[in-house]
């Protein structure tokens, strides 16, 4: 009986340890450089907003106490952390995350592009989230770097530390910006979707999410 007691009680103080543990620590960053103008900033927010409302969103991210940050980015001095580390544990916490995004407010305007410090930043925010088991950090963009560090060193270091980048192409101007973000940006377990424009951001990053939190990756 001394034994059981003892097996028990060990159990008891596993059991808070397990339920805090999240499967994905997952940074949305957002692209709010200048050449992202007031109604493209607002088409990124609200495609936020809405995919995180998506049942199927909603119910993944649920089943693996999914903890989200957002990340508002542009020049290489200027990083916002615009939603601090939120765990959802109920389609309540979604849906207050959701709502919460809706109502951001645009971090910077007039700014160069800057890439390898948003992921450089990101990095460093791991630090507060060591009890989930995959860590995603998630680059929106529509133009490749004006300023700034290299960003393959910075991809190296993401590799590195057990970091996975992933990305939008926003590809409105006409330019490649998914082949950049596939050469230069992503992780080697990383994966690029593109919007065409910033009216396909929408149901692109509803898209992207559900594939990160589900743990489809390549």
């Amino acid at each position: 009986m001394k034994f059981a007691a003892l097996a028990l009680s060990g159990l008891l103080s596993v059991a808070p340890a397990l339920a805090l543990a999240c499967d994905t620590a997952l940074i949305l960053t957002i692209d709010v450089s200048n050449s992202v103008d007031l109604t493209e900033y607002r088409l990124q927010i609200d495609g936020l907003a809405d995919a995180l409302q998506d049942p199927a969103v909603r119910d993944t991210m649920v089943a693996g106490n999914t903890t989200i940050a957002v990340v508002q980015w542009s020049g290489a001095d200027k990083q916002e952390i615009s939603i601090p580390w939120t765990t959802v544990r109920t389609g309540l916490d979604v849906a207050a995350l959701s709502r919460r995004a809706r109502l951001l407010e645009r971090a910077f305007v007039l700014s160069d592009t800057a890439p390898a410090e948003a992921i450089y930043f990101s990095l460093g925010m791991f630090d507060d989230v060591p009890q989930c088991a995959r860590r995603v950090i998630d680059i929106s963009g529509d133009g490749t770097p004006n300023a700034g560090a290299d960003v393959r060193r910075a991809r190296s270091v993401a590799e590195q530390n057990g970091v996975t980048i992933n990305a939008i192409a926003i590809e409105s101007m006409g330019l490649a910006i998914t082949n950049f973000f596939r050469g230069s940006v992503i992780t080697r377990d990383g994966f690029v979707m593109t919007a065409r424009t910033h009216r396909e951001y929408p149901q692109t990053i509803r898209a992207k999410i559900l594939r990160e939190i589900s743990r489809v990756l390549g």
